[in-house]
């Protein structure tokens, strides 16, 4: 056991998935969160292969993650009419379980709970690193030493921006957009999805909800203007076929906004001293599929070698550092936004045929079951005796 300290900032999967680990160790752990409160809601994540599967039984959390599934449901892409002209397969869009980001982190927040301490509504404002720790101020907060700092606070983190440098050094704008919204609908009705050149339009399915993707060159705006980004948002979708009109004014009546470029996170290194970065921070791509799994495996691997190195942290970043380079090398070349968006009708009609093309989506199932699981994970006998 250990007395050490960590400091984790973000309290999505990455963030309490390591607290997990981290108090089964010992150490005492701070999670700060910027949301006054745990965010609900959310576009589904997915785990898949093996790999995933088996941090999360580790963890214990894999069967409540099953029971809340969101099922991983066929999508019909329709035309303007509303006509189907292709099936987007659940098992393309959903992995082995597919559930939504905000009750995933709702679960990873009932086991951290009461093992560490949770703090919402505050966020990180300096990082000073010493010989004995590093000394964190806070928004709100008063200062703090820590033994350890860890970064899981999205694509646009506040540690990586302190700790590393600034976020245009990292994060590359990938020429386009989403959104998720929660309408007013009372019945989410089949999942349908809509194209026109350079747009997207999704709705139905468990949830009332729409999402939606568009091309646009980067802007600038505030993230948390909720009139700036409905603004942004009719803009993009203005003309528009289909039912789009229709949820454009649903857009405008929303408490619920999400707006956020599509984004890749290159970094040739995951930690500086005693402070690391993992999940979206370290190596998000925006809706690439493969941000939750990375989230839980990387805490896994973060705490094994915390434990191997008997908690001797430049040797176990290092290990960290080694292991991610390559494993997340699954993010640094996927787009997901043309796919979703493609930009000419003959593009939008390749793509569907696409998913008529058994043959080649069971390949593309294959290939992307085969980059989530190619790590080798340690058993780490420490973390085993404490579950």
């Amino acid at each position: 056991m250990t007395n050490r300290t960590a400091l984790i900032s973000g309290a999505s999967i990455a963030g309490p998935a390591l607290a997990f680990w981290l108090t089964r160790q010992g150490y005492a752990v701070t999670v700060v969160e910027r949301s006054p409160e745990l965010r609900t809601g959310g576009q589904a994540v997915d785990f898949k292969g093996a790999t995933h599967r088996f941090v999360l039984e580790r963890m214990g959390v894999l069967d409540e993650i099953r029971r809340q599934q969101t099922g991983g449901l066929d999508q019909t892409i329709v035309d303007a009419e509303g006509r189907p002209l292709a099936v987007l397969p659940g098992e393309f869009t959903g992995g082995d379980v597919e559930i939504r980001r905000g009750d995933l982190a709702r679960i990873l927040h009932e086991r951290t709970e009461r093992d560490c301490e949770y703090v919402f509504g505050d966020s990180i404002a300096s990082l000073t690193e010493t010989a004995e720790g590093v000394d964190v101020t806070f928004k709100h907060g008063a200062p703090r030493r820590f033994d350890l700092v860890f970064g899981a606070d999205g694509i646009h983190s506040t540690v990586r921006r302190l700790a590393f440098g600034p976020e245009a050094d990292y994060v590359k704008h990938l020429g386009h957009y989403y959104a998720l919204v929660e309408t007013d609908e009372t019945d989410g009705g089949p999942a349908v999805m809509y194209n026109e050149p350079g747009r997207m339009a999704a709705t139905g399915g468990p949830k009332a909800n729409a999402f939606f993707v568009f091309a646009s060159p980067e802007l600038r705006y505030d993230r948390y203007d909720l009139e700036q980004q409905k603004e942004i948002l009719t803009t993009a979708f203005d003309g528009g076929g289909w039912r789009l009109p229709e949820l454009m004014e649903m857009v405008k009546r929303s408490d619920d906004v999400y707006l956020d470029a599509i984004a890749r996170v290159t970094m040739d290194g995951y930690s500086t001293g005693r402070v690391a970065l993992l999940g979206d921070a370290a190596y998000g791509n925006t809706l690439a599929g493969f941000g939750s799994g990375l989230a839980v495996v990387a805490a896994y691997v973060i705490a094994g070698e915390l434990a191997a190195a008997n908690g001797d942290h430049e040797l176990a970043f290092r290990r960290y550092d080694e292991k991610f380079l390559r494993y997340a090398k699954v993010t640094r070349n996927a787009n997901a936004g043309p796919f979703l968006a493609p930009p000419t009708n003959l593009r939008i009609k390749l793509r569907d045929q696409m998913f008529r093309r058994r043959l080649l989506l069971r390949l593309m199932l294959w290939m992307t079951d085969k980059l989530a699981t190619d790590i080798t994970l340690d058993e780490y006998p420490a973390l085993a005796r404490q579950c």
